[in-house]
């Protein structure tokens, strides 16, 4: 896991180099064991690497090719290098290292652009390809692995962070007011390739691109999960174990030690409990790592401790206060380049300070299960919907029915509100209708208590199509949110420790499989993630496959800011420059903490959302 920058000036300023290392200094946090940089003429590559496979000098980045005609630069790991290796060296490829970089290289040699079909694994990378006169990179199929761009004048500026962009001295520092407006009203963060920067953007994921030397640009799709179709297994659970079971064993795979993150949900236990057993039969010694928060108001620990008793697993808990936890905000938000969701994201940020300090450079983690294969509680309501639209009434009444016996509730209110989400979706397929909905989108932002009208005005138009079906909301909810913006605050969290995270249930093949099963693997009557708890039968502990909440490293920031946080929130407040800021009100902000603390609502998503963006607003101006 690494950092790297790709800079092509098609004019050859001779300030190249110094405008490469400029870019590098920044991301030093991703790369601390080894740095590179190769000028050659118009291209610069520059590189910080964390050695993960092959420690040694040989896996020094820019790498060449044997023939001096291609240099890459590569962010990630490509899990299936052994066998890709094995493969490339049947047609006469040789190999001087040991680890995935040269692979990768090779197989670009090899297969050209279509290599990327053939890797398993989290990458963005850029290869200077001499013969060819082009920069050719591709970011994997999950955008689990960051690749921004950035054009000016006649230099096209790539990095794995967008820090490094800003230092270059190239990037104008102009905010995308547009992607600010949609944040502090609509919650939308990692939503499209802008980003709160003007003329930075993201590389899509999923998709591989060129740029030719005189600065022809293409970007093109080579994997789309919508049409990722194949045959769906005879026995549902069964594939799914013995493929996880096998994603998790390429997973596996490093020269350094590799930890867990572990709360008492099924994911994280999955993971654990599979590294278990694959370590066990590997035969080695060296305690396996489970780095855990809780938060004293949602206790998890029976989970853990019966995960613990089955796995062996030493616990390492994250001791940490509400306050400590709020003033590493402004660090949290300088390692992310951009605003997080919610307290849980420091969260993150601490347990790989915790990981980092106790020696563990790779930690497998789960995100993704919950967008794949359906843990979060709206997708309850779009198997129902699904199952209305199709007609199958009476199957839809039954699955609300068992789900309301089991979680709480009346099913007939529910059942209405199915009918009313299938009748409005029904409606949003009608233009005149989306025109309306749009219009009185707007009219509500403008007159919103506490947005200045000049960002309300910098609200997009158009707001996307509303989906119906489980299918259809699973896949946007890979591709477009939430999974986007998880995956962008796992990477810096991790990256801000030298620290590698790996997602298993990410492997595509998994996903693959999964996208080509039916919807009631996903959501069936009172359970989600039904093919996981079927198929980790006997694999992890019943009290974890069988329970029905979830949680996932929560905090009580509603509590925290009525009580212990409240000084450090009325601090911020303090700040003249706070109640003049050009893109809220924020006395109206003042007041609802007060209102907030009185126990009269809860206004615990805006304080936050207003507080975290004005200090990373303060933060970006100096």
């Amino acid at each position: 896991m690494c950092g790297f920058v790709a800079l092509m000036n098609q004019a050859r300023d001779q300030r190249l180099e110094a405008v490469v290392r400029r870019t590098l200094g920044p991301i030093a946090h991703r790369g601390p064991d080894d740095v590179g940089i190769s000028i050659d003429g118009s291209v610069g590559l520059g590189f910080r690497r964390l050695s993960i496979l092959d420690l040694s000098p040989k896996g020094h980045q820019p790498m060449h090719s044997s023939d001096g005609q291609c240099t890459i630069v590569f962010n990630g790991e490509i899990y299936n290098y052994l066998e890709l290796r094995a493969e490339l060296e049947r047609v006469g490829h040789q190999f001087r290292s040991q680890g995935d970089t040269e692979v990768l290289l090779a197989a670009y040699r090899e297969w050209g652009v279509d290599c990327v079909s053939r890797l398993n694994g989290m990458w963005a990378f850029v290869i200077h390809d001499r013969t060819r006169g082009c920069l050719f990179g591709s970011r994997d199929r999950f955008g689990i692995k960051p690749l921004y761009r950035y054009q000016t004048g006649s230099y096209v500026v790539l990095a794995s962070e967008i820090k490094a962009i800003r230092a270059s001295g190239l990037h104008t520092g102009v905010l995308n007011k547009r992607v600010c407006a949609s944040f502090l009203h609509f919650d939308e963060l990692d939503r499209s390739a802008e980003t709160f920067f003007e003329g930075i953007v993201n590389i899509a994921a999923g998709h591989s691109f060129e740029f030719t030397m005189d600065g022809h640009y293409r970007e093109w799709p080579y994997w789309d999960l919508r049409v990722a179709n194949g045959p769906a297994p005879n026995d549902p659970p069964h594939a799914f174990a013995e493929l996880f079971e096998d994603a998790m064993r390429l997973h596996m795979r490093s020269d350094v030690p590799v930890g867990v993150n572990l709360s008492g949900g099924l994911d994280s236990t999955s993971i654990l409990c599979s590294a278990a057993r694959l370590k066990a039969e590997s035969g080695a010694s060296a305690p396996l790592l489970a780095f855990c928060y809780q938060d004293k108001g949602f206790d998890e620990s029976l989970f853990i401790r019966d995960t613990l008793n089955q796995t062996g697993a030493q616990l390492v808990p994250l001791e940490i206060s509400p306050v400590e936890l709020w003033d590493s905000l402004p660090t949290v938000l300088s390692f992310q380049d951009e605003p997080v969701h919610s307290m849980t994201a420091l969260v993150g940020y601490h347990l790989m300070a915790l990981a980092a300090r106790h020696g563990v450079k790779v930690i497998l983690n789960g995100q993704g299960a919950d967008e794949v294969i359906g843990g979060y509680g709206n997708y309850f309501g779009e198997r129902w919907a699904e199952l209305i639209l199709s007609g199958r009434w009476r199957k839809a009444w039954s699955e609300i029915a068992a789900y309301s016996q089991a979680h709480g509730g009346r099913p007939v209110p529910r059942f209405r509100r199915a009918l009313k989400h299938v009748a409005q979706s029904a409606m949003a397929g009608l233009p005149a209708y989306r025109a309306l909905a749009d219009c009185r989108r707007l009219r509500r932002a403008a007159a919103s208590d506490w947005l200045r009208p000049e960002t309300a005005s910098k609200l997009p138009r158009t707001q996307d199509r509303q989906l119906i079906g489980l299918s259809g909301i699973l896949a946007a909810s890979v591709n477009r949110a939430p999974l986007p913006l998880y995956l962008r605050v796992e990477d810096r969290n991790s990256m801000a420790h030298s620290v590698e995270v790996r997602l298993p249930f990410l492997d595509y093949r998994l996903v693959n499989l999964v996208f080509n099963m039916g919807s009631e693997w996903k959501i069936n009557g009172a359970w989600n993630k039904h093919v996981l708890r079927q198929g980790m039968t006997g694999r992890i502990p019943e009290s974890v496959r069988t329970r029905l909440d979830k949680m996932g490293f929560p905090t009580d920031a509603r509590a925290w800011f009525s009580g212990p946080l409240y000084g450090r929130l009325r601090e911020v407040m303090s700040d003249i420059a706070f109640h003049q800021f050009e893109y809220f009100d924020g006395r109206v902000i003042a007041s609802n903490l007060e209102a907030h603390r009185r126990g009269e609502v809860v206004h615990t998503g805006r304080i936050f959302k207003a507080l975290q963006f004005y200090l990373w607003h303060r933060g970006i101006a100096h």
